[in-house]
């Protein structure tokens, strides 16, 4: 599932190619792509047709285009979402789910694709008031780490309320958002922390390294274009992220530690698998 950095990376992609521009037809060939549009597809069209996209912002894993002074696109890629600036002339895709077509002359229009179809757009009403017209439905997804606005002393406080363990924690999107299983286990290995230390245990200079290196492992992979395992992760114009070639945990098992040439291992946790190197990272004392 794409995270912060991947999500980042198609955001600056929007801003290039659809920021500004004035919807002139939307075709839905999906209805599940717009299933969280509660007045269904024929509404949907109709609240963007003649609308002006605004600057795309991101929370977390979501990204929104202000569309008016009171909604916005909504986008969530889910597992397998891309949207993909394409000359209008070109051939359907073969997992193509919207279509959006512009009034000027450029030539291209944006498509959203999807072959799991868990990802999905919607136009929702925006938080009064707020200068990134912040949908109402996003307005419980805490900051993330790249965000200016990002308070480390209330995170690290609510880390210490939350009685629970820390890469737990960093899953929490009401604590943190834009984190995922894969940049999880990255900052963890950079800050030598088991993913069960409990996060009562945490000092505050600790909160304050494991933020930072959250901070440098997106920043790492933002570079180098997000991290792409297959083909469902890709930036507007179909290209695919290499942080994968980076990674120094995730799905590294039984290759050397970088820093101490220990084998990294794997062990399942909720559905996924965490990847920590035994030496680096000791499980905390029962």
């Amino acid at each position: 599932m794409p995270e912060l950095p991947e999500v980042e990376v198609v955001r600056r992609g929007l801003a290039r190619w659809a920021a500004g521009r004035t919807v002139e037809t939307v075709e839905v060939l999906h209805p599940r792509a717009v299933r969280r549009h509660a007045a269904g597809p024929e509404d949907f069209a109709a609240s963007l047709r003649g609308r002006e996209l605004g600057e795309p912002h991101r929370r977390g894993k979501y990204l929104w285009l202000p569309v008016a002074p009171d909604a916005a696109l909504v986008g969530h890629l889910g597992m397998s979402g891309q949207f993909l600036v394409r000359p209008a002339t070109a051939p359907y895709e073969t997992h193509l789910r919207i279509r959006f077509g512009f009034d000027d002359a450029i030539g291209t229009e944006l498509r959203f694709v999807d072959q799991r179809t868990f990802g999905g757009l919607s136009v929702q009403p925006t938080v009064p008031g707020d200068p990134e017209d912040l949908p109402q439905a996003l307005a419980h997804i805490a900051r993330d780490p790249l965000d200016p606005a990002f308070d480390e002393d209330a995170f690290h406080a609510a880390l210490r309320r939350k009685r629970t363990t820390v890469k737990r924690a960093l899953l929490d999107q009401s604590l943190i958002s834009g984190v995922g299983n894969i940049y999880a286990d990255e900052a963890l290995w950079r800050s030598k922390l088991h993913y069960e230390r409990p996060t009562a245990t945490l000092t505050r200079p600790r909160t304050a390294e494991l933020v930072r290196h959250i901070r440098e492992v997106m920043g790492d992979a933002l570079a180098a274009g997000g991290t792409s395992f297959d083909s469902m992760y890709v930036n507007v114009n179909g290209e695919s992220g290499y942080f994968d070639r980076s990674l120094d945990a995730y799905g590294q098992e039984d290759r050397p530690c970088r820093r101490c040439g220990t084998p990294i291992r794997r062990r399942p946790w909720m559905n996924r698998s965490s990847y920590f190197c035994p030496r680096c990272q000791p499980a905390p004392r029962p």
